[in-house]
């Protein structure tokens, strides 16, 4: 939809559900669609609109659920999608927040939206003693307001019911008298089609709304753009700061005028004791040894009780002693084609090689780490773990934001690099986009790097960790320097600590393990393929000849490890189960399985996140990303083995 379009108003408009960061929107997106999409409890979870049909409320033929937003003049692409659609909208905002719910209200009013409000997380409003009188605020308002608790599904009913009475809000900002002037003159000089959004429109284009120049350009005159940029510069001398402020400042005094009203806190109520396991969780001492239980329990859970006793049982069980066996008996009995056995049974066959892998190997540490990962989601410690990093990250030119899309890597690179749309700069989207493909392994590689580390010596996870995590911060320090662009001010909203859904992580789990299967496995079959044709044509050793100055001579791994390599360019998992095998058969040693480790870790991203980084980055940037990560990768595991060797280290 263009931006021009966007900012008209049409007679038949879909239902727009809009609001601040973990407010709760796709909650109700889900319950309204009778849909899922995935529910966390931290912002950025959401960085797409998703549209479905809305089965809940009859007579609205769709519902768009959009990227958490704290203005509608966006200062990063996830908040600039939300203003750039057209529908009447149904904001969701969170009750103790109510001043920040209020402000994109008042945004929304001046844009001549006609919507309802839904004031959410009524719940926890409650535990902190906080009380909103909606009633009242709606008499103010003119608009539906209706407290809920989505995630019991409390108030829910009332929005089909009052959604007819959708309005524009009646909160008006009195503004100085030079910026009335000003926006009266540039709304003057907007097309007619904008109706009651040309005074909003008016107000982002002075407060130097970036994002709407193209839409500007396109639809006024030379001019008037022109005209736009005079009155802006002069209105700031007027003011003596940016008009940018003095909007904003207006704004905050007209909703703290309502606060007053309607907003009302018992100070008597002390922290709870998850608030206070929530301050001690960020704290920047106490928050360290915090994060060492987590990364324990998560080894615990993932790497021995996933990677050992699960893959113990499907692997050595399940496929080694029933399903290959039996598929090797039903091939050699059913198919006289020495080729096609070789295919489907065979050492690189379809059963015996990729779909043990993915099945039998990968999928019970992916579906453990996807259970824990939705623990840590839904508990609200991701934004914490965001605070503890800020000082860290702010070495690589980020802030602590930046760790929400490489937590998120841990569950799919993929996706994680999507959601680098909530960081402001485009240096810092650039940056983090390098450091997921670099060294930041998905859910299924990581359960696998989890599973070999167990077979080691503690000083195995040490090292890996420490060579992962140096190379990062080296290459992030790097690239902050030598990229152009400036970095941001480190803004994120902390929820609550609250206890996880075991419903909502079932569900998430059921639904990441489907996305898997569906993607994951095909790749693992067509490695597959890949490695049975080389072979049936005789390239295969060919190229384990070839590598062999380099996979042998400096990284100390045997031949058939350039297989692993081989299969990584398709997915880095793939080529971490060739060594997970490798080791469990005693074909690698401690040092090999760690530089292997090493090296898989920080090799090439799989081939669904190249097309993504392409996608976000362009071509160029993605090309010279891949490019520099895969000499580079093998540069760090050949010096990791000399190091290694020669201080004749047991693992």
């Amino acid at each position: 939809m263009s931006r021009a379009a966007a900012l008209a108003t049409s007679p038949e408009q879909p239902l727009l559900l809009v609001g601040n960061p973990n407010v709760g929107k796709s909650v109700i997106f889900g319950a309204l669609t009778r849909t899922y999409v995935t529910v966390s409890n931290y912002p950025g979870t959401t960085v797409e609109i998703t549209r479905a049909r809305a089965r809940a409320l009859p007579g609205v033929p769709e519902i768009i659920d959009t990227p958490g937003t704290n203005s509608l003049t966006p200062q990063s692409e996830d908040e600039q999608v939300t203003r750039d659609m057209d529908a009447v909208v149904l904001q969701v905002g969170d009750t103790k927040n109510l001043r920040r719910v209020l402000y994109l209200t008042a945004q929304l009013a001046e844009l001549g939206r006609r919507q309802v409000l839904v004031l959410n997380l009524q719940d926890e409003a409650r535990d902190l003693g906080v009380r909103v009188e909606s009633a009242e605020l709606e008499r103010r308002l003119g608009i539906p307001v209706l407290p809920a608790t989505a995630t019991t599904g409390a108030g829910l009913a009332e929005i089909g019911r009052r959604l007819p009475r959708a309005a524009r809000a009646r909160l008006e900002c009195p503004y100085p008298a030079v910026i009335e002037r000003a926006v009266l003159e540039v709304a003057s000089v907007l097309p007619a089609r904008l109706a009651e959004a040309r005074r909003g429109v008016a107000l982002m284009l002075l407060a130097g709304d970036r994002t709407l120049a193209g839409w500007a350009s396109e639809n006024l005159e030379g001019a008037s753009v022109e005209l736009v940029g005079r009155l802006r510069a002069d209105l700031e001398r007027a003011l003596g700061c940016s008009a940018a402020t003095a909007i904003s400042r207006a704004r905050h005094r007209a909703v703290a005028e309502l606060l007053r009203a309607v907003f009302h806190v018992d100070r008597t109520r002390s922290g709870s004791l998850r608030d206070r396991l929530g301050a001690l969780s960020m704290h920047p001492v106490w928050g360290i040894p915090f994060l060492a239980v987590v990364l324990f329990a998560a080894y615990e859970f993932v790497g021995v009780f996933g990677a050992g006793t699960l893959v113990n049982f499907t692997e050595g069980v399940l496929f080694g002693k029933l399903i290959n066996p039996a598929a090797t008996a039903a091939v050699n009995w059913l198919v006289p084609w020495a080729w096609l056995r070789d295919l489907l049974v065979g050492p690189y066959g379809v059963v015996t090689m990729a779909l043990t892998y993915s099945i039998a190997i990968v999928l019970p540490v992916v579906g453990t780490f996807f259970v824990f990962f939705g623990v840590l989601e839904d508990s609200g410690y991701l934004p914490r773990l965001a605070v503890m990093v800020n000082r860290v990250f702010r070495v690589m030119g980020l802030n602590g934001k930046a760790v929400l899309p490489m937590i998120l890597g841990l569950g799919c690179d993929t996706m994680a690099t999507l959601t680098t749309r909530i960081l402001p700069t485009r240096k810092e989207r650039a940056l983090v986009t390098l450091l997921l493909a670099l060294g930041v392994p998905c859910s299924a590689q990581l359960g696998v790097v989890l599973a070999m580390l167990g077979s080691m010596a503690p000083l195995g996870t040490f090292i890996w960790g420490g060579v992962v995590a140096g190379t990062m911060l080296g290459v992030g320090w790097a690239a902050a320097r030598l990229m152009p662009g400036r970095g941001s001010d480190f803004l994120l909203e902390v929820p609550p600590i609250r206890i996880p859904g075991i419903a909502n992580i079932l569900i998430k789990t059921a639904a990441r393990t489907e996305w898997y299967l569906k993607e994951a496995v095909p790749l693992f079959v067509l490695g597959t393929l890949l490695l049975f044709g080389l072979d049936a044509a005789g390239v295969l050793p060919r190229l384990e000849t070839f590598s062999r100055p380099l996979v042998v001579g400096a990284l100390g791994l045997p031949p058939k490890a350039a297989d692993a390599f081989l299969v990584g360019f398709l997915r880095r998992d793939y080529g971490a189960a060739g060594f997970f095998l490798m080791r469990r058969n005693g074909q690698l040693d401690g040092i090999q399985s760690l530089v292997a480790l090493v090296v898989i870790t920080l090799f090439v991203p799989c081939i669904a996140n190249f097309f993504v980084m392409v996608k976000e980055r362009g071509v160029k940037t993605a090309t010279a990303m891949v490019a520099f990560i895969v000499p580079f990768a093998f540069a760090v595991g050949a010096a990791l083995n000399w190091v290694l060797r020669a201080l004749a280290v047991r693992l």
